[in-house]
């Protein structure tokens, strides 16, 4: 599949520094925070838009209904935070922690995770386009039933990820690094993996090559 330029998040000039307050249907745009912690968030349409985190924390929250439109987060830590059904829009997360994040039911259109931390995270049922994983640990992460169009996944480790019911054709796995892998036989046709990959699916599906 001819690969699709992501459109990178567009940002204002001059972006305000300040500490917003975090609550239901809070509108949070143009504004650059670095280094806060919000403990026991659980809000229902937060809505952040052109602006650009560093070192924002919020684990173990619950943001129902979260929309995100041209946003950088830097070095944040979202670890087991409850995005379902969020919106991602032009959105990139760099070093970021989202360790047993729930991303499931979401919609990700041209985003990037780069260097992050995704293990045990879920995009289950989820809808990706235009979607980059770059040089991030994906360890018993969920793809299952997602649909997805230009998703690429480079240098990043997959093993024991979950891509049930999940169409992997034109879909290339071959410089990522994964031992095991959990994939639905009947959905596996056209997958693109290099020779070492190809014998794992070959183990996974009872094949025994001599």
């Amino acid at each position: 599949m001819k690969e699709k330029k992501r459109i990178v998040p567009i940002l204002p000039a001059g972006l305000t520094e300040n500490s917003p307050t975090f609550e239901d249907e809070s509108i949070i745009e143009t504004i650059y925070i670095e280094n806060q912690r919000v403990d026991g968030a659980d809000f229902h349409h937060l809505f952040f838009k052109e602006s650009y985190f560093k070192r924002l924390q919020i684990s173990s929250g619950f943001l129902k209904q979260f929309e995100c439109i041209n946003v950088i987060f830097e070095n944040c830590d979202f670890s087991n935070t409850e995005w379902i059904g969020a919106g991602f829009h032009q959105v990139e997360f760099r070093q970021c922690k989202l360790t047993g994040t729930n991303f499931a039911e979401s919609y990700l259109k041209d985003c990037l995770f780069t260097d992050c931390m995704l293990d045990y995270s879920s995009f289950a049922a989820s809808t990706m386009k235009v979607v980059h994983f770059a040089a991030s640990s994906l360890r018993q992460s969920d793809f299952s039933e997602i649909d997805w169009q230009y998703l690429r996944l480079t240098d990043c480790t997959l093993t024991q990820s979950q891509w049930f019911h999940t169409l992997l054709k034109n879909l290339d796995l071959s410089k990522n690094q994964f031992d095991t892998i959990a994939v639905s036989p009947e959905f596996i046709h056209g997958v693109i993996v290099n020779a070492e990959q190809a014998l794992i699916l070959a183990e996974t599906l009872g094949i025994i090559v001599k």
